[in-house]
């Protein structure tokens, strides 16, 4: 039997070591579909219940494992639907390969059913490698051009294989004119900046008597060196979100996130820092940096087109986090631990302490600082956590302390609703032998993630580990942007657009096979924790907590609270009076630093 354009690229993906395409089903891509069949099913065919849902467990898998995701989706509404997952992946630099169908050639242009002018929509998203295969002889060099330039640019790219082309035999390309043959393989590669550089950035270190490092996902490969760095120059160092498993939590100068959902640590050392190095992050958030004028700063990334940006850089190093700073630290002067360190190591611990009584504040029913503070003493040393979008990513920025082997993420730059299930699936395809945590609101799990369990049902009983725990904090209220319009807005909580309906996610669950628990009492957190950490299947927990604990950021004044409870005081809340009479109090007491009414946000009267 012959070797179809369809088989060739199931082929292909296989030599580039390609296990799993997360996909759903469409005629568009009927011929693949046959292919898989005919190749028993290898790379495996993961059916998600959304293309959406596919692309972010493709960006989980790929985030997780540090191997290009693939995806794969029908024409038109298909390929669509992979776009939200696959700008995920596109703004938080995660290597994607897209596979999508597409109408056959003679219909193009002619109004046909699902015909979308996919080249165009796929234009931005996969800027840097978007083909249509129109012709057998175009591969193997579009599949190898598109995994190499995901893998090269951590980037998406996009292959669009038209039906009848799929179906077509496969005939590779020739020696001749106008074809391009292509070979397998990437080249290993640790660029690093010039000597010259190199000893221009030690000059602004060495001179620096209060230095901040702010690490991101970039510098996750050179643990080691940042620690040593750390101890030579006497510094803190504070996480972007997407770099926050790139050094532990239990470092006593690691600050922890940085940003609005970020810790008053961090805060404080870009606030008080006169010398700034970044490794590996692209952290947009400038008016959480030190001031224009303040620091003396240098920029570590691997990627040209994003240095020199967020701030005034003195000294911008092109190149591989791990092996720049192993060049850079023989030139590094050790400073003494003096004040400095001194007080990063203080206040980062007194951080701590005050994350336990924010946590042990009463709320009605479950403070939702409790739900994610009690997790963290129980986390396995090596579990993947997920953190959706919204108040749930505040308690997993500020409460959950990466350790051992642990690894962690979120949406970082899209700051997209509803990737928090599907990539602790995505996970559990690169480690089906580690246990996985999704920490998800109530929202986003309405949004797709109870659909997603379905697919968490299909597939669960192959993994090594079977646990993969979704716990939604049910407040019935889309949180996050609740808080938002009523601190900056000064506005109420605009019920139609805000409130959702309570739904028995546990119940569900269990419906499908799956285990569960409700929680609405804050004696039984603990042990849901116990009994989810100690199931023999997925588990969802259906915490039900109190939507007027508010995701207070660091560096918070009180004049931006009391407009958050004059806001509340609006609406139509029974609860109103009492958030009005306690919050400031409730807030006050959870807040470091005494008062802050008056000068720059976050600092003392």
């Amino acid at each position: 039997m012959s070797t179809k354009v369809s088989d060739h690229i199931l082929a292909r993906l296989r030599d580039w070591d390609v296990e799993h395409v997360f996909a759903y089903a469409g005629d568009g891509i009927n011929g693949l579909l046959a292919a898989w069949e005919r190749a028993d099913n290898k790379p495996r065919f993961i059916q998600a219940r959304h293309e959406e849902m596919a692309a972010f467990q493709a960006v989980g898998y790929a985030k997780f494992s540090g191997r290009v995701g693939v995806c794969a989706a029908t024409s038109g509404p298909g390929a669509i639907h992979l776009l939200n997952g696959l700008y995920d992946a596109k703004l938080d630099h995660v290597p994607v390969v897209a596979i999508v169908g597409q109408t056959n050639r003679s219909a193009m242009g002619g109004s046909y059913q699902q015909e979308v002018d996919l080249q165009s929509l796929y234009k931005d998203v996969a800027s840097d490698f978007c083909e249509m295969v129109t012709v057998p002889e175009q591969l193997p060099n579009a599949i190898d051009r598109a995994i190499r330039t995901a893998y090269g640019r951590r980037t998406v790219t996009a292959v669009i294989v038209p039906a009848d082309v799929q179906e077509l035999d496969y005939s590779p390309p020739t020696h001749a004119f106008k074809m391009v043959p292509s070979s397998l393989g990437l080249a290993s590669y640790a660029p690093v900046p010039t000597e010259d550089d190199l000893a221009r950035a030690a000059e602004v270190l060495n001179a620096g008597e209060k230095v901040a490092v702010l690490i991101g996902q970039g510098a996750r490969g050179a643990r080691a060196e940042v620690e040593r760095l750390a101890d030579v120059l006497g510094a803190g160092v504070a996480k972007a979100l997407l770099g926050k498993d790139a050094l532990p939590d239990d470092l006593p100068y690691v600050t922890g996130a940085i940003g609005l959902l970020g810790t008053r640590p961090s805060y404080e050392l870009m606030r008080d820092c006169d010398t700034l190095l970044v490794v590996g992050s692209s952290f947009p958030y400038t008016q959480f940096m030190p001031e224009l004028d303040q620091a003396r700063a240098v920029q570590i990334d691997i990627d040209p087109h994003m240095v020199g940006m967020r701030y005034p850089f003195e000294v911008n190093l092109v190149g591989d986090a791990k092996a720049t700073l192993q060049r850079l630290l023989p030139q590094l002067k050790t400073k003494k631990h003096g004040n400095w360190r001194k007080k990063i190591e203080k206040d980062t611990a007194r951080w701590w302490e005050v994350m336990e009584r924010r946590a042990a504040v009463e709320a009605d029913p479950i403070n939702p600082e409790y739900v994610i503070h009690a997790l963290d003493a129980l986390l396995p040393d090596d579990v993947i956590l997920a953190a959706d979008s919204g108040s749930s990513a505040n308690w997993y920025a500020r409460h959950l302390r990466i350790r051992g082997t642990m690894r962690g993420s979120l949406s970082g730059t899209l700051a997209t609703m509803g990737p928090g299930v599907p990539y602790v699936i995505g996970a559990k395809f690169a480690h089906p032998e580690r246990p996985a945590i999704a920490l998800v609101g109530d929202g986003a799990m309405q949004m797709n993630g109870m659909a997603e369990l379905i697919t968490a049902g299909k597939y669960w009983s192959e993994w090594q580990d079977p646990r993969l725990i979704v716990a939604v904090l049910n407040n019935q209220d889309l949180n996050q942007v609740t808080w938002e319009m009523r601190a900056m807005s000064g506005a109420p909580q605009f019920l139609p657009s805000q409130a959702i309906p309570d739904v028995p996610y546990a119940d569900f669950a269990r419906s499908i096979g799956l285990d569960g628990v409700r929680v609405e009492k804050p004696g039984e957190v603990v042990d849901a924790w116990r009994k989810a950490l100690a199931a023999d299947r997925p588990f969802v927990i259906d915490f039900r907590t109190d939507p007027a604990v508010p995701p207070i950021p660091p560096h918070a004044s009180l004049d931006q609270i009391e407009a958050a409870a004059t806001a509340i005081l609006k609406g139509d809340s029974d609860r109103a009076a009492m958030v009005k009479q306690g919050l400031k109090a409730k807030v006050q007491e959870m807040l470091p630093g005494g008062k802050h009414r008056h000068g720059r946000p976050g600092s003392k009267d």
